[in-house]
């Protein structure tokens, strides 16, 4: 078993649980991506920034969206600029390497140290995306046909993979990868993080807040159930507004932080009403 102590141990701004600690140190020590999923609100993106400030690693981010293609990780070509450079006669037009640009992942690769590559929502892209990826993830490198390089990773970067489940991921690349399934947070767990946030909150309004927040994850009917995320701000919000108390529960003030959708409205207050 890796010691904590010597890995990732989370750090004052991430609250993070022993096993996703755990999974972490073991993803790095057996050089694997770590491919994390969770309902929404629940640290997955935050993670990879706390493991770059924990390890002192530099961290790269490539969001992924709909249309983004595994090449644009690697490198993209700019015939464009080179063409608009050759009409206006600019010098080194010939040297191709000038308009080859590293992706994400080409510039996790070239980094003279590790660094934290984070993937984030590789869901979000089409089914081929992540087994375009498998040979340069397993083998740490890739071709660039334009200038007959090969970019091989430098120091092999820490990867961590963040997943929505929109859609499911081949099997081929789920067994390159340690998973991670982040649960909610449960009370306890979260009463820590929040003191994270703020460490001089009231007692009071912590608890009576929580309460409030756990009451409405427990509505079985309300479509999109607040997250963490949302809690901060609600917390943050109840501490600006000033509110009393003894109303928190019967008024919900500001319940539009935590609940919103139209429907999911309409039941919190059919419950309280």
């Amino acid at each position: 078993m890796i010691e904590q102590n010597k890995g990732f141990a989370g750090t004052s701004e991430y609250v993070a649980s022993e096993q996703l600690m755990a999974s972490v140190n073991v993803a790095v020590a057996l050089q694997k991506p770590l491919l994390i999923k969770g309902e929404p609100g629940t640290g997955k993106t935050m993670l990879a920034e706390a493991v770059a400030k924990s390890l002192g690693r530099k961290l790269i981010i490539w969001n992924i969206k709909s249309t983004t293609k595994a090449q644009e990780g690697l490198y993209v070509y700019d015939t464009i600029q080179r063409l608009y450079d050759g009409q206006f006669g600019e010098e080194g037009v010939d040297d191709i390497a000038r308009y080859i640009k590293l992706g994400k992942l080409g510039e996790a690769f070239e980094s003279e140290e590790q660094a934290v590559l984070l993937i984030d929502e590789i869901d979000k892209a089409d089914l081929e995306f992540p087994n375009d990826l498998l040979w340069e993830l397993d083998q740490m490198e890739f071709y660039i046909h334009e200038t007959k390089r090969t970019v091989k990773a430098k120091q092999r970067p820490i990867v961590i993979i963040t997943s929505n489940a929109e859609k499911e991921l081949p099997d081929a690349f789920l067994r390159r990868c340690i998973f991670h399934y982040i649960d909610f947070p449960d009370e306890e767990l979260m009463e820590e993080i929040v003191k994270t946030h703020f460490p001089d909150i009231e007692d009071n309004l912590l608890k009576n807040a929580m309460e409030v927040f756990y009451w409405l994850r427990s509505i079985k009917d309300i479509r999109k159930k607040p997250s963490t995320s949302e809690l901060i701000d609600w917390i943050n919000a109840l501490q600006i507004g000033g509110i009393p108390l003894d109303t928190l529960k019967s008024r919900l003030p500001f319940i539009g932080v935590m609940v919103k959708k139209d429907e999911d409205l309409q039941t919190v207050r059919e419950r309280v009403n």
